[in-house]
C-alpha cells in the first residue's frame, strides 16, 4: 500500500521526493500493513487539508486586499498605535 502512495506522489509531483521523505517511507515500509494504511490516510488528509487551505486563501484575495487597504488607511490617518512586543 505504501509503495502505491510513493508512486502516486512521484507521478503527481514535478519535483523528486526529498531524501528525508524517501527515508521516512523506507522506515514506514517496515510497519505492519494496518499501520501503513493509517499513515497513508494521515498523509493524504494532510495534503487534502493543505490543498483546501490554498484554495480558500486564493478565493479570499479580494477580501484580504480590502482589509489591507483599510488597515493602511487607518494607519495613515493616525488611528493606529505601535505595538510593543514586550508589553503584556
Amino acid at each position: 500500500m505504501l509503495s502505491q502512495l510513493q508512486e502516486g506522489a512521484r507521478m503527481e509531483s514535478e519535483t523528486a521526493m526529498t531524501k528525508a521523505l524517501e527515508d521516512a517511507f523506507k522506515e514506514a515500509q517496515k510497519l505492519p500493513e494496518r499501520e501503513q494504511d493509517q499513515l497513508a490516510a494521515a498523509i493524504r488528509a494532510e495534503i487534502d487539508a493543505e490543498h483546501a487551505w490554498e484554495a480558500k486563501l486564493a478565493s479570499s484575495g479580494d477580501a484580504l486586499a480590502e482589509l489591507a487597504d483599510e488597515a493602511l488607511l487607518e494607519h495613515r490617518s493616525g488611528r493606529t498605535v505601535p505595538l510593543d512586543p514586550d508589553e503584556h
